[in-house]
């Protein structure tokens, strides 16, 4: 993207942020999701050969897994085996989780070339957690994390955005929803996947799928192993169904 397109497009981002600001938060929050066609395509030609599968599990401690009861009920470690499972027996797969809580957009722009430099097929990048609880300036998050969706695009890389988590701590500051919509918009403007945790973790409730307390640790912060689980099994459906081959309509008006 050369410099008058990438200005453009932050201006772009900008004003939708900027109107998801004057919006209510409940108001913006019922708005259905966008249908989006985003693929998955380093890791389709890597599951269509049955080459390795690299996976990179990066963000902060939704990623890392605090609130899991053990590191195997992470959701890394529970989509590794979750695709493992899903794939053909010589399909290898591997999902490292390089986590660390308490990360921010700032924290994760300084560590991503390293991240980038293990060259993974695919990047799931969880982010927006704690930058409403710190004050990050929304507009650096998103400047920060369009960058970063760059520099990994630019590195053959896939990506997949996660947004933060439904839970109280988050749902009392008021900036969190132009986090997630900021993220939304990222992804829609740069035709990047969105795993809309939000929605799902509502979802779970709604539907008794989950309770709070198997969904949520009592620190009302961080996910539970059933929220962790159900995070890891939607995000495999998601990864495969993105990269799965296109469905080709055949074309017949011609045929006799």
């Amino acid at each position: 993207m050369d410099i008058s397109r990438l200005r453009l497009f932050k201006g772009i981002v900008n004003a939708l942020v900027l109107a998801v600001a004057l919006i209510a938060p409940a108001f913006a929050s019922d708005i259905p999701p966008p249908t989006d066609h985003a693929h998955l395509k380093h890791v389709a030609i890597r599951l269509a050969a049955h080459l390795p599968l690299g996976i990179v599990a990066f963000g902060s401690s939704s990623t890392e897994g605090v609130g899991a009861s053990s590191l195997a009920a992470t959701y890394p470690a529970r989509l590794l085996v979750d695709l493992t499972a899903a794939l053909p027996p010589r399909q290898h797969v591997s999902v490292v989780n390089l986590g660390i809580g308490g990360e921010d957009a700032d924290d994760m722009a300084r560590r991503l070339p390293a991240i980038i430099a293990q060259h993974p097929d695919l990047i799931i990048w969880q982010t927006g957690s704690n930058d409403p609880l710190r004050n990050v300036p929304l507009d650096r998050f998103v400047q920060e994390t369009i960058a970063g969706v760059q520099a990994i695009r630019a590195a053959h890389i896939d990506v997949m955005l996660m947004e933060p988590q439904l839970c109280k701590a988050l749902d009392r500051k008021p900036t969190t929803v132009l986090f997630r919509d900021a993220l939304r918009a990222i992804g829609e403007g740069m035709d990047v996947p969105i795993i809309r945790r939000y929605d799902m973790m509502r979802a779970w409730l709604a539907d008794g799928a989950l309770t709070p307390t198997q969904m949520l640790s009592p620190d009302g912060l961080h996910m539970a192993d059933g929220g962790y689980a159900k995070l890891a099994e939607m995000v495999a459906i998601d990864i495969l169904h993105r990269a799965a081959p296109p469905i080709v309509a055949m074309d017949t008006t011609n045929q006799r």
